[in-house]
């Protein structure tokens, strides 16, 4: 996003934007704010009702997919492009996006954890739950694969599956 999408956005010129921020960083934590927390609004509120476990990390796959398709945000997971972005500029965006991104494995590690998993395990599951999704997102916008979503859902699928053998 740049500067300009932001005022058209607004109804606002850039100088209009910048003017209420005290400087671009500021303007740039705020939005990295916002983002995370249209985040939890669109993927985590929606599951927080449901009961710990595989039906809330399901509701939390699908809603996590769909913020990925741009449902709710055109462009993409405009979080995954913020990570990119600010991955190796050392800071306090890429901190409040470090901080952000390890508070949401923890979710998804606890709802492993709800389904019986130790937390070494949990914890690998959720990365892989991460993999799958940004995975899915490669497919979908830049590969344009019409079978994206298919092969997400199955690796889930194979995620979950494995619940029943450890039991």
């Amino acid at each position: 996003m740049s500067l300009q999408d932001l005022a058209d956005a607004a109804g606002l010129s850039k100088s209009g934007v910048v003017r209420h921020f005290v400087d671009k960083e500021a303007l740039t934590r705020a939005l990295v704010d916002d983002l995370l927390a249209r985040f939890r609004r669109i993927v985590w509120e929606p599951a927080a009702a449901l009961p710990a476990g595989r039906k809330r990390l399901e509701c939390v796959f699908s809603g996590w997919l769909a913020w990925v398709e741009g449902e709710h945000v055109s462009g993409g997971c405009p979080i995954t492009a913020a990570c990119i972005e600010f991955d190796d500029q050392p800071g306090p965006i890429r901190d409040r996006l470090r901080s952000g991104q390890a508070a949401w494995m923890r979710v998804v590690e606890d709802e492993f954890r709800a389904i019986g998993w130790q937390r070494e395990e949990a914890a690998l599951r959720a990365f892989c739950l991460q993999g799958i999704v940004l995975s899915y997102s490669h497919a979908l916008r830049l590969l344009d694969d019409p079978d994206a979503r298919r092969k997400a859902e199955a690796a889930f699928a194979r995620l979950l599956a494995a619940e029943a053998e450890q039991r």
